[in-house]
């Protein structure tokens, strides 16, 4: 696995893989990629499709699993299959935070259950005080809510990150996304989200979906972007071979 650590010099590029297909999911990691996350949420990957897709994984892929909800089956399932991390959607209290964290981490630090599915495929099963060691889950903030209670999220011991999905964040703010995306100011949504991560030293990232609002998201200061997804990239993709 690649380093996951937060950096504060260089922007981390990701690929956000929504078809579901393992094939897809292997060129999005092997072309330039940093990481990629496989979404469970709002693109195909069911159970079948996250293992297929961990089970044919390279080593050096950094791979996040963003699940559909705040569910402590669906989060223990996606680490189980090798995923070197969770991104949780639409986290709004502290307790939330607290349940997220919990499902992802083995007694005593939290209450994921013990079942590795890696030796299935011929790979090592984790060491339980090793596996509480990595990097730990993201939460969403996408909601006017969770941007309220943000500097009380990233609080929680064991949150990993935050990773802003602007698209919601900006319809339950009632802004422009792209209004929010060029606000600066110390006070601006985005801003605030990455003081609040900075404070405590823990990952900041926001999904740009294409390259144009990724660099606005890098400009702003998020180093965790993602530059766009699979199904996008295969359009662009064929628009250009056919000319």
């Amino acid at each position: 696995m690649t380093d996951t650590a937060p950096s504060s010099s260089s922007v981390r590029r990701g690929i956000w893989c929504q078809l579901g297909d393992p094939i897809a999911t292997r060129i999005a990691a092997t072309s330039g990629a940093e990481w990629i996350c496989l979404d469970a949420q709002h693109g195909l990957f069911d159970r079948a499709a996250i293992t297929a897709s961990l089970a044919a994984r390279s080593p050096d892929w950094a791979v996040a699993v963003r699940t559909s909800a705040l569910d402590a089956a669906e989060i223990g399932y996606a680490l189980d299959a090798g995923a070197d991390w969770v991104i949780v959607p639409l986290i709004e209290t502290v307790e939330q935070a607290r349940e997220a964290v919990a499902a992802s981490l083995y007694p005593p630090l939290g209450r994921r259950s013990w079942g590795p599915l890696t030796p299935l495929w011929g790979r090592p099963a984790p060491d339980p005080i090793m596996a509480n060691s990595r990097p730990r889950p993201w939460i969403m903030i996408e909601t006017a809510a969770g941007l309220d209670a943000v500097e009380r999220l990233v609080d929680v011991p064991g949150v990993g990150g935050v990773l802003v999905g602007p698209n919601d964040l900006a319809l339950s703010l009632g802004i422009a996304q792209d209004d929010m995306l060029d606000d600066l100011r110390p006070e601006s949504p985005l801003q605030r989200v990455l003081a609040a991560t900075r404070r405590v030293g823990i990952g900041a990232g926001a999904f740009g979906g294409d390259p144009a609002r990724g660099a606005k998201m890098a400009a702003q200061g998020f180093r965790w972007v993602v530059v766009g997804t699979d199904a996008s990239a295969l359009e662009v993709g064929i628009r250009a071979q056919l000319g």
